[in-house]
């Protein structure tokens, strides 16, 4: 299952015409966070927050929106749904109506008045208002995932880290193809970066030829198993699959990211 060609699928009870700005919303809070623009994702948290209000109105009433729309209140406009009666006939009724109503306004309050007023302060709060931001997106998103296709927790959330590949600039991929666009950088690090934004895994034997390692034998000995060894990546021998780890994860978005900024 290819996630991106599946998101109509899992995400069927949403018309496209919102279910595409929701996506689009959370793929850039989600890539302005990596990318450490805290301000940036702070702001689309807005955005996504309006999309998603529509959403659960939608599906509360059983309505059509033909497009997002912004509550002249966002709070009163949640604590208005909340008071909606209850329906057990309804999939993920308590998370449309309350769980999620309760979350939209502190995800729409740091939108508004956490952006760039930070003034006066010890510490820069933006990282930690954009760590919110993310949080919140993240599992509002997985929450409307797991109502809509009906699927376990656990599911959803590995359905919502497929569902977004990582983007970086300098990673191009052309006819199955993906190749790193500075050609100086190490091969170690093609290999973290690809891994990053590949969710699901690579194969070890494409992920050689992505990096154009000719020599088989140095290629497990000399980067795959050092990697594996160093926890930076998971190498099962048995499936030739290679995952990035969580350690992996850390090295792209505090060493490479930011080394490789004008490419990635």
């Amino acid at each position: 299952m290819h996630p991106i060609s599946d998101q109509p699928r899992i995400l069927s009870k949403i018309p496209s015409n919102l279910r595409d700005p929701l996506l689009t919303h959370f793929e850039s809070i989600r890539s302005n966070y990596v990318q450490r623009r805290w301000e940036s994702s702070e702001l689309n948290g807005g955005k996504f927050a309006e999309v998603v209000f529509t959403v659960i109105s939608d599906l509360i009433k059983g309505t059509v929106t033909s497009k997002p729309k912004k509550p002249n209140n966002m709070l009163k406009a949640c604590q208005d749904l909340e008071r909606l009666p209850a329906d057990d006939s309804r999939i993920g009724d308590r998370s449309l109506r309350i769980l999620i109503p309760r979350i939209l306004p502190s995800l729409y309050e740091i939108r508004n008045n956490r952006n760039v007023g930070h003034v006066g302060g010890d510490v820069d709060p933006n990282f930690m208002d954009a760590t919110a931001v993310y949080s919140m997106a993240s599992w509002i998103l997985a929450e409307l995932v797991r109502i809509t296709h009906n699927v376990p927790c656990q599911e959803a959330q590995v359905i919502v880290d497929g569902l977004v590949e990582r983007k970086l600039l300098c990673v191009w991929e052309i006819n199955g193809k993906k190749r790193i666009l500075d050609p100086d950088m190490p091969k170690r690090d093609q290999v973290l970066v690809l891994l990053y934004q590949s969710i699901t895994g690579v194969d070890q034997d494409d992920l050689r030829k992505w990096v154009e390692y000719r020599n088989v034998t140095h290629w497990k000995s000399r980067i795959l198993s050092p990697l594996h060894t160093d926890r930076l990546i998971e190498w099962d021998q048995t499936t030739s699959l290679v995952h990035l780890s969580p350690l992996g994860v850390t090295e792209v978005e505090t060493r490479l990211l930011p080394s490789y900024m004008n490419f990635c």
